[in-house]
């Protein structure tokens, strides 16, 4: 379905779901390449912009929680940007769609648009988006600070998962802004000129955006590299000090089953024929125990 705004001459369309009957509208009435329209129809591809003589074909990647605000999946966002309209399409409801609905109520209440260009309203567009995406690069930040506060509590197994899925999500969004990063440099270069006059300084503010989101996600991948290298050592350290007691208690029982295994045969052997035997020898196999233990501790192996 296709929805319209109108600001004086400009127009943006924007499709929500789109269907064959709309592809076919934007091919009959704007002639786009049918690459481009097949570009449209498929999902996940890769972020680019193309340049013809009368139009810009932008397909745009944002990160997005999932409904249980765990992991992070693509947002993609296609849009035609031509000299007197956008054109978005947006598969699921999302800022895209946000965004355009205040634009509506804005037509029909009559507002003034501060919108005068196709680039301004790209522009108005690319800032709500990567707005959006800041938003969700603090909240993973929150969660790494999380993971920092609770490394040296003894729940593990919750640790080990918090890190894992916070991993994920920085490697995920390392791959949609990386790409994107290079892609928004030919706005600042001038290698895409857009429609308009003195747009430089906007292209460049949006440039800034995607660097400030790439400088965080690499110091955000420093840092879950660094908590994780901290909780293996941790976690190798508590093994190893497990194993130590259980060393001990092995060496300390060995002598003492030596001894009952001993006098479980049947031998002779020294005192099997006292009346006090049993007590003679536990308290032997007591003193060795004590002895074995005041060593170790001087010795400062426990």
């Amino acid at each position: 379905m296709i929805e319209t705004v109108k600001m004086g001459r400009l127009r943006w369309h924007h499709i929500q779901q789109p269907v064959e009957e709309d592809f076919e509208f934007l091919r009959d009435k704007f002639h786009f390449h049918p690459l481009d329209i097949e570009d449209c129809k498929s999902v996940n591809q890769r972020p680019k912009i193309d340049s013809y003589d009368d139009y810009y074909f932008l397909i745009l990647h944002f990160p997005n929680f999932d409904r249980q605000n765990l992991f992070i999946k693509i947002k993609e966002v296609k849009v035609f940007w031509g000299e007197d309209y956008v054109i978005t399409i947006e598969k699921r409801p999302w800022i895209t769609t946000q965004m355009f609905g205040e634009y509506q109520k804005a037509e029909d209440n009559d507002d003034d648009f501060e919108v005068g260009t196709s680039d301004t309203l790209l522009y108005k567009l690319l800032e709500r988006l990567i707005s959006e995406s800041l938003y969700l690069l603090r909240k993973t930040g929150l969660d790494l600070e999380l993971i920092n506060r609770e490394l040296f509590n003894n729940k593990p197994v919750k640790i080990i998962e918090r890190i894992s899925v916070t991993r994920k999500n920085i490697i995920l969004i390392n791959t949609i802004f990386k790409p994107q990063l290079r892609m928004f440099h030919k706005f600042e270069t001038g290698q895409i000129s857009g429609f308009a006059d003195n747009m430089e300084q906007y292209w460049g503010n949006i440039l800034d955006y995607y660097q400030k989101v790439w400088d965080m996600t690499e110091d955000y991948e420093d840092l879950i590299e660094g908590l994780s290298k901290t909780f293996d050592s941790m976690q190798t350290n508590k093994t190893n000090e497990i194993m130590k007691i259980l060393t001990l208690i092995s060496v300390v029982i060995l002598p003492l089953t030596f001894i009952t295994s001993l006098y479980g045969m049947n031998v002779s052997l020294p005192l099997e024929t006292h009346r006090a035997a049993f007590w003679i020898l536990m308290s032997g196999m007591a003193v060795l125990t004590l002895g074995m233990v005041l060593f170790f501790r001087r010795r400062r192996w426990m």
